[in-house]
Order: structure tokens, then C-alpha cells, then sequence
């Protein structure tokens, strides 16, 4: 009888270890639920509709009154309508589907308002074989022109943001082989910038993603951010001679950038955005804030809307549908 009371109590004990070691299972596995669902409901800015899972690079067109979004895997280009927001649903629509660059991801765009024009940067994801920039009309989506980077047989590329100056050369960045091209107005390769400065560290590690993202400053230079290392570069433009900007603070795993002002600059990254200060012509900086959004969503790019930064986030969510948010950044 003993024995039997005895076997019962272990039966019993276990069924409790196995019970408390699922509501442990359970527990552990809300947490990082909860936080999401709290980053989800605290993340201010648009929300639209895809059926894909990720949009690479977004930018607000005050003329068209709409975000411009990369597809990334589908290397294209979408448009949203934030007019369509009144109505309380926000829907992507078709912009840039280039046959010439089929196979290719699409990623860093850039608005070039001036001249009405969007620029796409395209590279070849899985294999580094090839990179390009194109340049479409904001009206009609026509293309302006294709300028092929890199081909096979080049040195292993990866094109992935690009930015343009007064005169309407774009400038592109190489995260494989951390350089940059410049392309004239007409597509017309010009040059490539390439420095010592770029590299800081050798090891793979520090170089896993290199030059990211760039911008051009009203002064006539470039800044742009190394990702890995987190450096960010300050380039004349006019003589191609690269200098590190001193910044107080952390850039590791910086991607694209914004200017907000010519003081002011913002860089998305994971797990936060940070806003970056400089008074002195850009030779040092300093993060003066930083934003943690929906950081499960990837944040990639900035763009500036109505004097309001917001960032794009790459994934998107959802089971038939996926929503993909473009969130308001609060220093």
C-alpha cells in the first residue's frame, strides 16, 4: 500500500513539473510577445497593405504627395497615397517594374525633386555580380536612363543607397567593396571614390556590410555611414578626399539617413534610430537622441515629411496580407 501511495505522489509531482514547465514555457514566450504587440500599438505613422513580405527603402514625394517605397526581393518601385489616410486604409500601387534589371533586388531610392526623377539602386543580392542605378520621370515612370555598375566579372559589388548633389550627379555606395560611384545627370559613370579611410578594420566582421547609407549636404559634401563599424565619412566632393567625422556616441549598424536640417541628421538602424548633431561643418557630431520603434520590423531608411522624421521598416506582417509600417521617429 505504501508503494502504491508512493507511486501516486511521484505520478502527481511530475504531472505538476510538467504543468509548471509549460506555464513557464508560456510565460517566457509572452514576454517578447507583449513587447512586441507594446512596440506595435506605440509606433505612430502609416500602416498600408502588400501582399510581400518586405519594402526596402521608403521616401516622401511632397510633390506626388505619396510615399515612394523599394520592394527589395521584387525590384521594383510602389507608391502610397497618403491622401488615401483620410479613408482609413492605405494601399500600395504599382510604380517601377523595370524588365532590364529582372533578378535583381531594388534598394536605396532617392527623390531628386528639381529635376523631377526618381533614382533606383539595384544589385544582384545572393551573388554580388552586379549593381545598378536608374533614374524614372515622377509623372509617367518612364526611364531616364540605366547605368550599369558593375557585371560579372567585376570585383563583387553591392550597390545600396544612393543620393544626389544640386547638379544632379547621384552617388552611390558599395556595402561589399566600400566605395562609392558617381553618376552624372545623364547616367554617365563619372568616377569612383575610393579610400583607406573605408576600411578601418580588416577583419570580415567590421566589413560585413560596409558603406550604407548617404546623403548630400546644401554645402557641396557627402556623409555616409559604414554600417558594421559604425563610422560615419565626410566626402569633398569636389577633390573626392575622405575624412571621418568624430562623433560622440555609438553609429554601429547605422543604415539609411536623412538630413533634417543642415545641422541635423538621422540614421535608422536596430534597435534604434539615433539623431546626430554637428556645429562645426560636420568634423565632429554627436547622438543627441535616439528612437526605439517597432525594432522586430528592421528599421532601414529615414525620410523627412512635413518637418516629421519617419523610418521605414524592411518586414512586414501578417498571414495573406502584410502590413508594412512607416513609423513617425520622437527624439
Amino acid at each position: 500500500m505504501a508503494e502504491s501511495t508512493s507511486s501516486s505522489a511521484v505520478r502527481s509531482t511530475g504531472g505538476r513539473s510538467s504543468r509548471n514547465a509549460v506555464l513557464l514555457l508560456l510565460l517566457v514566450s509572452a514576454i517578447p510577445l507583449a513587447i512586441i504587440v507594446s512596440l506595435e500599438r506605440s509606433a505612430a505613422g502609416f500602416t498600408y497593405q502588400t501582399r510581400d513580405w518586405f519594402r526596402e527603402c521608403a521616401k516622401w514625394d511632397p510633390d506626388g504627395l505619396r510615399f515612394l517605397a523599394s520592394t527589395f526581393l521584387g525590384g521594383g518601385v510602389v507608391q502610397i497615397p497618403a491622401g488615401d489616410a483620410a479613408s482609413g486604409a492605405l494601399v500600395e500601387r504599382a510604380a517601377v517594374s523595370d524588365p532590364d534589371v529582372a533578378g535583381n533586388a531594388s534598394l536605396g531610392i532617392a527623390v531628386d525633386r528639381s529635376r523631377g526623377r526618381l533614382l533606383v539602386v539595384y544589385a544582384d543580392l545572393w551573388g554580388f555580380r552586379s549593381s545598378a542605378v536608374a533614374a524614372y520621370d515622377l509623372g509617367s515612370w518612364a526611364r531616364l536612363f540605366l547605368t550599369r555598375l558593375s557585371e560579372p566579372g567585376d570585383e563583387a559589388s553591392f550597390a545600396d543607397d544612393v543620393a544626389v548633389d544640386e547638379d544632379g550627379n547621384a552617388y552611390i555606395t558599395d556595402a561589399k567593396a566600400n566605395k562609392i560611384w558617381k553618376v552624372g545627370l545623364n547616367g554617365e559613370l563619372v568616377s569612383i571614390i575610393r579610400s583607406n579611410f573605408f576600411i578601418q578594420r580588416k577583419e570580415w566582421y567590421y566589413n560585413f556590410v560596409g558603406l550604407n547609407g548617404i546623403v548630400h549636404h546644401p554645402d557641396g559634401y557627402l556623409l555616409v555611414i559604414h554600417t558594421a563599424s559604425g563610422h560615419l565619412f565626410k566626402v569633398n566632393t569636389a577633390n573626392e578626399e575622405v575624412a571621418v567625422v568624430r562623433v560622440g556616441g555609438s553609429l554601429l549598424m547605422g543604415d539609411g539617413m536623412e538630413l533634417v536640417s543642415p545641422t541635423k541628421l538621422v540614421i535608422a538602424g536596430t534597435p534604434s534610430a539615433r539623431l546626430v548633431e554637428s556645429f562645426d561643418g560636420w568634423e565632429t557630431a554627436n547622438v543627441t537622441g535616439r528612437y526605439i520603434g517597432p525594432m522586430h520590423r528592421i528599421a532601414s531608411s529615414a525620410t523627412v515629411k512635413d518637418g516629421r522624421v519617419y523610418l521605414n521598416h524592411i518586414v512586414g506582417a501578417g498571414i495573406t496580407k502584410r502590413s508594412h509600417v512607416i513609423a513617425e521617429a520622437i527624439f
